[in-house]
């Protein structure tokens, strides 16, 4: 009996001793860089700190936007730059090095995985042909490698700053990145430096530097340079005369079989780089660089704690979705290229079409501190370069894919207010925007078809993306008008109000589709509906076809920027009105057609969970009463496009803005961006804590969750009785709790005070 009671005892404290195991598990550890990598998720896959300049990965070809790409693919080499989750043409992977055997006489060192492991902060891969592994952390600015050789094997090391991804055949190809210029130089037996001039890519950018300084930590036994397919055995340096060069390096067979190397990066200069190396990681010590990423990732992913029984599931999916969220855009502070000063600058908006609606507010309310660093950048190019940026990448503007949304970002802001940034200079900057034409560079900064918007109230069929454009002009005027009116510009505000309502001048409120009324369609300077519109861009023959609202009008031989509603239908765009959602549902014909409509909309698989615009859309029936229908919606769509595999987003993650968007509803939240609510929603999880920045804790509690209990029964805030589908930022900003009781049917909740209108 006494045996049995200490058999009992032990087991108790062991159980107890495991519980607190697991409840000490690093949030980190249940980030999976890998959800999104397969299927058109592209997210990078590499190390990278929050923000991170530097992010290491293998390359397999010059193809993928990512650089990354599932076994058996070949691997080219491990570039220092990348980008995640875009689409459109590949940007950077830029400085690339290769570790590999045998004699050095072939540029060309491809191989194939045996096998690869990647967690956050780490990757590790085998080859197949050599048995090299190769393992990689990675600083702010200056990458880690440690490479294991085989024993008794030449250790060599190819580094090539002539890569880069997106290379294609023809010369100025659009969206293809170009060459330009590459020098490497072996400046002594432990150190190589040099430089790769890119231009193009994505966004049609200038030409973009970055250069590098490795550091080995044995010193190079024999080396051959490289440049435009000739090898150099009696020369260490390759200058820059317009041609590829590169340099293979040897560690010969001696002493112990791993090499280790920091890669420095830099935008400004050779030495910057060196500096980088020296301030960052001024050791030789793997592991530590790993545990200080490690951390930095632990101190943002803290300021959100989910309940004990959270499934593991879930976790990865919350966890991973902000970490792609502060992946993206990158802090280049210290190295602007183009003007001094000690401001904070960021590149790789990339773009803030995508990442104004969720991401940018998932930000603010996490990490706010960034982003008004953020937010000061935007407003420092401005400053210097005239417009705010709507899309940035290797330290140039575009492309502008609909409105001049950096001003929602702005109003965001502003309505959560974010101290510290200069309100009246960002109204200035948004004023640019509405005010003065770009010149001939719609598509990297400003409004396209300004003044047609202007003179006319929309922007007429004919100027590319006329639809979006002036749906987003619309509530970027909204935009304005609430910073205007938040800092007392009366006029300025009348003005811009007014103009918010400029949406409705290409509604077409007789058009009748699948049985719902009124929709955006095109029309042309003159005023003229369009129901046939031109078919491809012939000057001779002008065949036309029937626009309706279920089309997308872009064919295989037309540029699909040359279109009326960019990457969407009439159907989307016509449900995406952010600003003004009461005036929509009256519209399309009253609360009950509304419903339909919607119904219509999800039912008949019109919704596209992958695309933007439709964002804010499974969130509408709160306008109409009924956000338990909202509610349903979003799980739906979680529960059919999302998981914690490697094809575990349905759309390009698009810098993080698909998953914030699944990370918003999982606590319950969603953002109308550019006001200052959530929408609130049935969240996934139990129990949402949030740590903020102002250091007051915010949780919400769903008591009594299952998958039978979803709906919202009454709700508590701070204790008291709370009967709104939505909350202030503020409310949350002051911490406290919110308590739903849930129950399984809908109920009244929610159903009598709609959200803000306009």
């Amino acid at each position: 009996m006494k045996l049995s009671i200490k058999i009992i005892t032990f087991l108790g404290i062991a159980l107890c001793c495991t519980h607190e195991i697991n409840a000490q598990k690093p949030l980190h550890n249940y980030v999976d860089p890998m959800i999104g990598s397969e299927g058109v998720g592209r997210v990078f896959i590499g190390p990278s700190c929050p923000y991170g300049m530097v992010k290491p990965s293998p390359d397999c070809t010059v193809s993928p936007n990512s650089g990354w790409l599932p076994m058996p693919k070949e691997v080219t080499g491990f570039s220092q730059v990348h980008v995640s989750g875009t689409g459109g043409g590949p940007k950077y992977g830029n400085i690339q090095i290769m570790p590999f055997l045998g004699a050095l006489d072939k540029l060309d060192q491809t191989s194939h995985r045996a096998e690869e492991n990647v967690k956050l902060g780490y990757y590790e891969t085998v080859f197949k042909e050599n048995n090299i592994k190769t393992e990689i952390t990675t600083a702010e600015k200056a990458a880690f490698y440690r490479i294991t050789y085989p024993k008794n094997a030449s250790k060599n090391v190819k580094i090539d700053p002539g890569f880069f991804l997106g290379e294609e055949a023809i010369p100025d190809g659009r969206e293809a990145q170009q060459f330009v210029g590459s020098q490497i130089e072996i400046v002594s037996d432990t150190e190589v430096r040099g430089y790769s001039r890119i231009r193009g890519g994505w966004n049609n950018g200038r030409a973009y530097t970055v250069y590098f300084w490795a550091v080995f930590d044995q010193p190079i036994a024999k080396y051959v340079t490289w440049k435009d397919g000739k090898f150099y055995s009696n020369q260490s340096a390759q200058f820059d005369s317009g041609k590829k060069t590169a340099a293979l390096l040897s560690f010969g067979t001696e002493g112990k079989q791993e090499v280790n190397i920091k890669i420095g990066i830099s935008f400004l200069s050779e030495l910057k780089a060196k500096n980088n190396i020296e301030v960052e990681i001024p050791h030789w010590n793997f592991n530590t660089v790993l545990a200080s990423l490690e951390n930095k990732w632990e101190q943002l992913l803290n300021r959100v704690q989910l309940s004990a029984d959270t499934s593991e599931e879930y976790k990865k999916m919350f966890y991973t979705g902000l970490y792609h969220t502060m992946i993206m855009p990158v802090d280049r502070t210290g190295e602007n290229p183009l003007w001094t000063n000690d401001e904070p600058y960021y590149d790789d908006f990339y773009c803030v079409w995508d990442t104004f609606r969720s991401s940018s507010p998932l930000i603010t309310l996490i990490d706010s501190k960034r982003q008004v660093e953020i937010i000061n950048a935007m407003l420092n190019i401005y400053k210097r370069e005239g417009y705010l940026p709507e899309a940035r990448s290797g330290n140039d503007n575009g492309r502008v894919q609909g409105g001049s949304n950096a001003e929602v970002v702005l109003a965001d802001a502003f309505v959560k207010k974010l101290k510290g940034i200069d309100y009246e200079l960002a109204l200035q900057a948004m004023l640019k925007d509405a005010t003065v034409p770009p010149g001939g560079n719609e598509e990297k900064e400003g409004r396209g078809g300004l003044l047609d918007y202007l003179k006319l109230g929309y922007v007429p069929y004919g100027t590319d993306r006329a639809g979006n454009r002036t749906i987003d002009y619309s509530y970027n005027d909204y935009n304005i008008a609430t910073v205007a009116k938040g800092l007392n510009h009366t006029e300025l505000y009348n003005q811009y109000i007014k103009q918010a309502d400029n949406w409705q001048n290409l509604w077409r409120s007789d058009y009748v589709n699948n049985g719902s009324t009124g929709f955006i369609m095109p029309k042309d300077a003159s005023g003229k509906w369009l129901d046939d519109i031109v078919f491809g861009e012939s000057k001779i023959q002008k065949p036309t076809f029937r626009y309706t609202p279920v089309i997308i009008d872009s064919p295989w031989y037309v540029c699909h920027w040359c279109v009326f509603f960019y990457e969407g239908n009439s159907w989307e765009y016509s449900l995406s009105i952010p600003h003004d959602v009461p005036e929509l549902v009256r519209k399309s014909g009253g609360e009950a057609a509304f419903q339909k409509r919607l119904d219509t909309f999800f039912d008949t698989k019109l919704y596209n969970v992958a695309n933007e615009p439709s964002f804010l859309t499974p969130c509408l029936y709160h306008w109409i009463g009924k956000p338990y229908l909202s509610s349903d919606r979003i799980r739906t769509i979680i529960k059919e496009n999302f998981n914690s595999s490697h094809e575990g987003l349905p759309g390009n993650d698009d810098s993080g803005a698909m998953s914030s968007w699944l990370a918003f509803h999982m606590m319950g939240l969603y953002p109308n961006a550019g006001q200052p609510y959530y929408l609130l929603n049935t969240p996934l999880i139990k129990e949402t804590t949030l740590k903020l920045e102002n250091g007051t804790y915010f949780k919400i509690s769903a008591k009594k969750m299952s998958d039978k209990n979803r709906y919202i029964k009454s709700a508590l805030l701070n204790g008291k009785p709370y009967n709104k589908a939505w909350i202030l930022h503020d409310d949350v900003a002051k911490g406290g709790e919110l308590i739903l009781e849930m129950d399984s049917k809908p109920s009244a909740w929610g159903t009598t005070i709609v959200p803000p209108t306009k």
